[in-house]
């Protein structure tokens, strides 16, 4: 039978190279984002490449109701999801008392209320193909996070989420992983506004293609929470013998704007 996958945030970045090692291995792809016309572009290259269907579904998942209409137009399409890749998210970068409240509002609802009503809505699917869940939460979910407050605390919502609804659904058939990646080379930082911070600038960072390559193998493994980089991972896990506030203070320093 064959299987599909559902990737947000798929025209670039980790969900273009996480789509691709869907069609590389075979898996036929429902890509959804803003941009319709690179949507468009890869569906062509990956039809042609990889021999597996694709379909296009432009959507912004900020707006409200973007996330039930996507889910009624994947049915509309007739199909059954296996694989349901929630990859679509945005940042704002700065003091949260100067950040316009709609783009907080707006981030709020992609990273968080858009993620659950796709959980929610393709879980029939999932239950019936025991599929699987990939989530793309950030390392940034283990710590409260100065000059991007509400972004930091998306991610820990993400990874909350993700880690108790794998444990709901363990006897299901049905695994769910959390990709927390750090800081990646991709359109995030842009879109962000984060240049200027001290967390990025001047520093080397890896490629969206290796953190979607291993965030992959990780939910093929049904692993839980992946965090991508050895420096990353033990940073994680300092946080549980480090004061929070001390934490917090340490990450307000290296996020500074320079």
């Amino acid at each position: 039978m064959k299987q599909w996958a559902l990737v947000t945030g798929a025209s670039s970045g980790i969900g273009l190279h996480l789509a691709e090692c869907f069609a590389k291995d075979g898996i036929s792809l429902v890509l959804s984002a803003r941009n319709e016309n690179k949507l468009q572009e890869l569906a062509t290259h990956w039809r042609q490449q990889y021999g597996v269907d694709v379909v296009v579904i432009p959507s912004d998942l900020s707006k409200p109701g973007e996330a039930d209409q996507l889910i009624q137009k994947v049915k509309a399409n007739s199909i059954e999801l296996t694989y349901l890749v929630n990859n679509a998210g945005v940042g704002t970068y700065g003091l949260f008392k100067d950040t316009p409240v709609e783009a907080t509002t707006s981030m709020l609802r992609l990273n968080m209320e858009a993620l659950t009503v796709l959980c929610s809505g393709f879980m029939p699917d999932l239950l019936r193909t025991r599929g699987k869940i990939l989530n793309v939460a950030s390392t940034a979910a283990f710590q409260p996070g100065p000059y991007m407050a509400a972004y930091y605390a998306t991610k820990a919502y993400v990874l909350s989420f993700s880690e108790a609804l794998a444990e709901e659904l363990a006897d299901s058939g049905v695994a769910v992983c959390a990709l927390c990646p750090g800081p990646t080379a991709s359109g995030f930082q842009a879109e962000a506004n984060m240049q200027k911070s001290a967390l990025v600038q001047g520093k080397r960072m890896p490629s969206s293609e290796d953190v979607a390559i291993k965030g992959y193998k990780a939910m093929m493994r049904n692993q839980r929470v992946y965090i991508h980089g050895a420096l990353n991972w033990t940073m994680a896990q300092s946080i549980r013998f480090t004061p929070r506030s001390w934490a917090t203070a340490v990450v307000k320093f290296i996020s500074k704007p320079v």
